[in-house]
């Protein structure tokens, strides 16, 4: 397949200039562990059926394509942190899109099935759609068609949809906090507006890049009372709006428990309007409880759409985590709440034949033992986090350097 013109080409729109505006980071890497060898003989090795040490199987694996964004969202790159000062990474740096393809190679001979794009905001890197032809053209153990996704802000989503889908990618998933313009302006801190974002999902479901789902983080104090107008506005658009516990993802944005909104009040809240039921989940290792719409008659009704939560911070998930994480200049991290990763980058640019790689990620995998939000609880009980931020929970990557 012929990838299209409009993926090598960029608007110059002056109306779009702040969903252009790149605001740089520095390289958020914290230290790296050794990369574990396995011996000739350990049946780890290059085996689709790989385990961790907790019996979890590798199934999902999420890509950070760039370090920037164009958005400064206070949960996830406060502007008073990432500010003009920070450099981000050197062009040299950042893994190309053949050497991201041969590792996602590495990653499907150990059974990973989906791959999701991600940030930073991944429509900032250039000719993205390039890198998704090529992933495109891989295949599961199974031999099925690679499931390929992507998480975006929105903010270039309308101009970049059709593009996207005929480069392959399947879906997408729009990260949307709230419908009210101020709410919105107020959390994304780059006074981008609710209609572009709005505008995007729709050329979106126009191009076939479903089924769709928007995220919302939902912060107490900020944006709880953008919860049941979201849910109106999107039932009957055939969409899952999925709630997300606000979360302590990295060093940055000063998280305290008490503005954390319960998963459990949030469904409250829209059943004091909204008659939904419990859904099974789609697949092993999904994050999010899944709940669908009622019609007048009681009955589920699929057209109306779903919502889900997501509640790593009240109901943890990592019994079946099945996901692993690769930044954008090739460090391998096994937890979204990881404080270091194993730097892949050397294997990656090495001459080695390509087993050795395979064979290095099987090794890491295999002593997987992560479950920080398992243990978080404890953790915050013991250093009265509710009202002190300096909790005694051990640093931790950033979001925007790690991917969501």
């Amino acid at each position: 397949m012929k990838v299209p013109s409009s993926a090598v080409c960029a608007s110059k729109s002056t109306a779009h200039a702040v969903s252009e505006r790149v605001i740089p980071i520095i390289s958020q890497a914290l230290g790296n562990l050794s990369v574990p060898v396995l011996s000739s003989t350990d049946p780890a090795m290059a085996d689709p059926n790989l385990k961790d040490g907790l019996n979890r199987p590798l199934r999902d694996l999420r890509i950070s394509v760039t370090d920037r964004c164009n958005f400064r969202c206070s949960y996830c790159m406060p502007k008073e942190i990432f500010n003009s000062d920070y450099v981000y990474l050197p062009q040299s740096a950042l893994l190309s899109f053949e050497e991201i393809t041969r590792t996602a190679q590495s990653f499907i001979a150990l059974g990973v099935e989906k791959i999701r794009l991600t940030g930073g905001e991944p429509l900032l890197r250039k000719n993205l759609e390039v890198l998704i032809h090529q992933l495109s053209g891989l295949q599961t153990l199974s031999g099925h068609a690679l499931d390929i996704t992507l998480t975006t802000n929105g903010s270039l989503l309308a101009r970049k949809a059709q593009s996207l889908k005929d480069a392959g990618l399947k879906r997408v998933t729009v990260s949307l906090d709230g419908l009210d313009d101020a709410v919105f302006k107020s959390m994304n801190d780059v006074d981008f507006p609710v209609s572009d974002v709005l505008d995007g999902i729709a050329a979106a479901q126009a191009a076939g890049l479903g089924p769709i789902k928007v995220n919302m983080v939902v912060k107490k104090g900020t944006n709880e009372q953008e919860v049941l107008p979201m849910a109106r506005y999107f039932r009957g658009k055939g969409i899952a709006l999925r709630f997300i516990e606000y979360m302590d993802v990295g060093a940055t944005n000063g998280w305290r428990m008490n503005e954390v909104m319960p998963s459990a009040d949030v469904l409250q809240l829209l059943q004091t309007e909204l008659a939904l039921a419990p859904l099974a989940p789609s697949q092993t290792g999904e994050t999010a409880e899944r709940w669908g719409y009622l019609d007048a008659h009681g009955h589920h009704d699929a057209s109306l759409g779903e919502v889900g939560f997501i509640s790593s911070v009240t109901k943890a998930f990592c019994s079946d985590c099945n996901r692993a994480r690769l930044t954008t200049e090739g460090q391998l991290y096994l937890c979204l709440f990881a404080s270091q990763g194993y730097d892949l980058k050397p294997l990656i640019r090495s001459n080695s034949e390509p087993e050795a790689l395979t064979h290095a990620i099987a090794a890491i995998w295999s002593q997987r033992t992560e479950r920080y939000s398992e243990v978080r609880q404890q953790v915050l009980v013991e250093s009265d986090q509710a009202t002190d931020p300096g909790h005694a929970l051990k640093r931790k990557v950033e979001m925007s350097y790690i991917g969501g």
